[in-house]
């Protein structure tokens, strides 16, 4: 029998349908006559990149691709996956896949949407190392083509590329190509929505130049279009209705304009004046007000977001004994149920482990998540013992984009540790979000930075192997744990979901004694949207979904 992408998901896709995120059909307007060609303003950040979907991996940017592009799947307002250009996603063994996608689809350019479309795109993505490559790492042949890639651009670092295709990817015809993993994996068919996984016209396949300059001015096959030279950096970029789609996500606007704000009250007062239609995130200085100056034009509800902090690799003092030591001490030092019940007004909840509490599997009761509760007499003792084993030195800061609504947790939190551990410890401000990710891509940055995960897809995997697998696409600070990545392996070699989740949790285990990284909180999403505005939903990841937004 085969299985099918309905058949596999289901389990999760019912954990999801019972916890999703969704403001209601009517996004709580009063009924009437709307505008189908009335242009929706939402907020959003700078893309840290060119709009690429294997080399975007943040918010900013993804937010715009999944409008822009369809996949072999997207993932409905309560994340089930729903097909787009797929027309099937089959497997007997779930090692050895089929794909067969529609005939009828195109990009902007006249271009038609082949199998080659998605086979050139997921193989460049190695080819050039982009940050998504790591999505790919259960195809055969990826070890092989990135040692390549990385050889190559190791000899010219500007313009290296690779010219080694993963061996488990294959062309059959024009509708139909074949995925060979190097293991069965259960849950492979729900990832297929996620941006990494989108095609690409041959405009977009080529040398790191053409790339780039793709990017710049991408042809898309999405419900929406890049209006020619709209993106005017770091002030905004316009959408239009792209005439040739025919998929579920048909626009009922004459488009959408992401405004990019450098602070989230600027954002909340353009909402508040009807400059803004729809905002996907309060400032939190407005958490105490918000709900009652929007009324039913608000949202509260529990989203697939993970918060945390993270040191980065070049940092010895949190390496070796001591290291760990103060990693546990850091995290028992802070105070997280004050801070949501104080900071955040009750619209974030503190981590019991490392998944949203919307995603299956998700577990509050994990051996060792102890050290994720505040207890300030074990943190003295703990980073006592540290300094027995190596001196503390210096200052303690962390880093985050001013533009996102941050200071004021950060210093709460900054504060927690000082108040508890007697050091300096203090925030370090970036001007936005660009800034602070290309310290942290680059690996140039220095001190603790700002960390979190919006699922990709819903699944625990998704918020365990690209943040802490070794080479993960998001794994900031380098962690690396060879039986972390084994047990990995085998909860998604597992066609049990339950025994999974189990492995998960074993694998999460690690997690506590090492942290790799600080978590902190749950965020609910907290959005809102002007008078007029009608249809407005917020996904099971907290994005509005502008496509059936009215006004």
């Amino acid at each position: 029998m085969k299985k099918q992408l309905t058949a596999i998901a289901a389990a999760a896709a019912l954990a999801l349908t019972m916890t999703a995120c969704s403001s209601g059909s009517d996004g709580g307007s009063a009924g009437g006559k709307t505008d189908p060609n009335a242009v929706i303003v939402g907020n959003n950040s700078e893309p840290q990149r060119p709009l690429v979907p294997a080399d975007t991996n943040e918010t900013g940017g993804g937010l715009i691709l999944d409008h822009i592009f369809a996949g072999l799947e997207y993932y409905d307002v309560k994340g089930n996956p729903q097909m787009e250009v797929a027309e099937s996603i089959e497997s007997e063994d779930n090692q050895n896949w089929t794909i067969k996608i529609k005939g009828d689809t195109k990009f902007s350019d006249g271009t038609p949407v082949t199998s080659k479309s998605f086979v050139d795109a997921w193989n460049q993505s190695v080819k050039q190392s982009m940050l998504n490559a790591s999505f790919f790492e259960s195809i055969q042949g990826y070890d092989e083509a990135l040692k390549v890639a990385e050889a190559a651009i190791e000899a010219d670092k500007e313009n290296g590329v690779g010219d080694m295709d993963m061996s488990g990817l294959k062309v059959v015809d024009d509708t139909t190509f074949t995925v060979a993993l190097n293991q069965p994996e259960s849950d492979f068919p729900l990832r297929l929505g996620y941006s990494a996984f989108y095609p690409l016209p041959e405009a977009g396949i080529g040398d790191r130049a053409k790339v780039k300059a793709y990017g710049a001015n991408p042809i898309t096959n999405g419900p929406y279009l890049v209006k020619k030279d709209s993106w005017k950096h770091n002030e905004q970029i316009e959408l239009i209705p792209n005439p040739d789609y025919k998929g579920d996500r048909m626009p009922k606007n004459g488009g959408v304009t992401f405004k990019f704000y450098s602070t989230q009250d600027a954002a909340y007062n353009d909402l508040q004046s009807g400059a803004l239609d729809v905002l996907d995130a309060i400032p939190d200085s407005a958490f105490g007000t918000y709900q009652d100056e929007l009324g039913d034009r608000s949202v509260n509800e529990p989203s697939a977001i993970f918060q945390s902090f993270t040191f980065p690799k070049s940092d010895a003092r949190f390496q070796g004994e001591a290291g760990a030591l103060r990693l546990q001490a850091i995290s028992m030092a802070i105070n997280r149920a004050e801070i949501c019940k104080t900071i955040f007004q009750g619209t974030r909840t503190p981590a019991t482990d490392f998944i949203a509490p919307v995603i299956p599997g998700h577990n509050d009761s994990l051996k060792g998540n102890e050290v994720l509760k505040f207890n300030p007499k074990k943190a003295k003792e703990l980073w006592k013992q540290a300094d027995a084993i190596a001196p503390w030195t210096g200052d303690l800061q962390l880093a985050y984009n001013s533009d996102g609504g941050h200071q004021a947790w950060v210093d709460a939190v900054m504060n927690s540790i000082k108040n508890t551990l007697g050091i300096e410890a203090k925030g370090a401000p970036y001007p936005d979000f660009k800034s602070i990710r290309n310290e942290v891509t680059n690996r140039t940055i220095k001190t603790a930075f700002r960390t979190g995960w919006q699922a990709d897809y819903p699944s625990p995997f998704n918020f365990l192997g690209p943040l802490y697998g070794t080479g993960g696409s998001s794994n900031d600070g380098d962690y690396s744990n060879p039986d972390f990545d084994n047990l990995l392996k085998q909860a998604l070699n597992t066609s049990d979901q339950k025994e999974a989740f189990k492995i998960y949790d074993q694998a999460q285990e690690i997690l506590m004694k090492e942290l790799p990284t600080i978590p902190l909180w749950y965020s609910n999403v907290n959005g809102g949207w002007a008078e007029g505005v009608q249809g407005v939903q917020f996904d099971w990841h907290s994005k509005p979904l502008y496509f059936d937004i009215t006004k």
